[in-house]
């Protein structure tokens, strides 16, 4: 029988083993804080799992994921849950009074990874992200206990879009991999590229530039929500604001070319920037 602590441990593995920069940016919360991090993260693996995998044969992705949904809100509604992730996420859902709908607008943004391709404007793309990545910024907040939530609220979205737009730019390669792209097709036509042909052409390189920038005024506007955070917790939110911005920087120092070396920010790095916030 799957206890809560035996959920929470294993949020906690799975975000040790997949999400490195939020598992050790988490470390600086304090340990009663971390395993809701860790369970709201592994909710967004293993939703991300379903949609990114291979699929075997006889299985069906929609329909895994519909019923992923399905036991999570009938889970949250009972206030329990016997599934091994579930039951952790249920509890920190309750625990922290995190609104439904975030969680619905969440699968929502899953659901569409299944059947869209592309999307023809930053606008678009935005109202992809906003379920996908701005959400997870919403759903961190009561965990962070900033001093104003409101205040807190819009940059809470922008580092969650930050953090993914970053990872859109880093994995051009592999999205195409799995028939998406996640570059604004309005960008790709004004810069005169082809993402499909992968290569690293001037062009290529002025668009990338024209995201990179778009990316960090991303962070900017996240970084002003950091003074509303009580102290761990800015800690923690600062820490990964650098190690996943320092991912833009990789991508500078690689030329651009995404498509011959995926940019990484090496664990050592991770650990200096990270450890950096203890003295401040």
């Amino acid at each position: 029988m799957t206890t809560l602590e035996d959920s929470y441990r294993c949020c906690k593995d799975l975000s040790r083993r997949h999400g490195s920069s939020y598992f050790w940016s988490a470390k600086l919360l304090p340990p009663a804080k971390q395993r809701h991090v860790h369970a709201l993260y592994a909710l967004a693996r293993t939703a991300d799992d379903i949609v990114d995998a291979r699929p075997a044969p006889g299985s069906d992705p929609a329909s895994d994921l519909s019923g992923l949904a399905n036991r999570f809100f009938s889970d949250l509604e009972a206030g329990r849950s016997d599934d091994r992730v579930l039951m952790a996420v249920v509890d920190t859902a309750r625990r922290f009074d995190i609104a439904p709908d975030a969680f619905r607008r969440f699968f929502e943004a899953m659901k569409m990874d299944l059947t869209i391709a592309s999307y023809e404007s930053w606008h678009d793309l935005l109202g992809y992200m906003d379920g996908s990545a701005a959400v997870i910024g919403e759903m961190m907040l009561p965990i962070l206990a900033p001093s104003d939530p409101i205040a807190a609220h819009g940059p809470a979205r922008d580092l969650g879009l930050a953090f993914q737009l970053t990872n859109f730019l880093r994995d051009i390669d592999e999205d195409l991999d799995r028939g998406r792209q996640y570059v604004p097709q309005d960008d790709l036509r004004r810069f005169g590229v082809d993402l499909t042909e992968r290569r690293s052409t001037p062009e290529f390189v002025a668009l990338m530039k024209f995201e990179i920038v778009r990316c960090r005024t991303l962070y900017v506007s996240a970084g002003e929500g950091i003074s509303l955070l009580p102290r761990r917790s800015a800690q923690c939110i600062r820490a990964a604001h650098d190690v996943y911005a320092r991912i833009l920087n990789q991508i500078e120092r690689l030329d651009h070319d995404v498509f011959a070396v995926r940019a990484r920010v090496s664990m050592p790095a991770k650990l200096a920037l990270i450890a950096r916030q203890l003295v401040t």
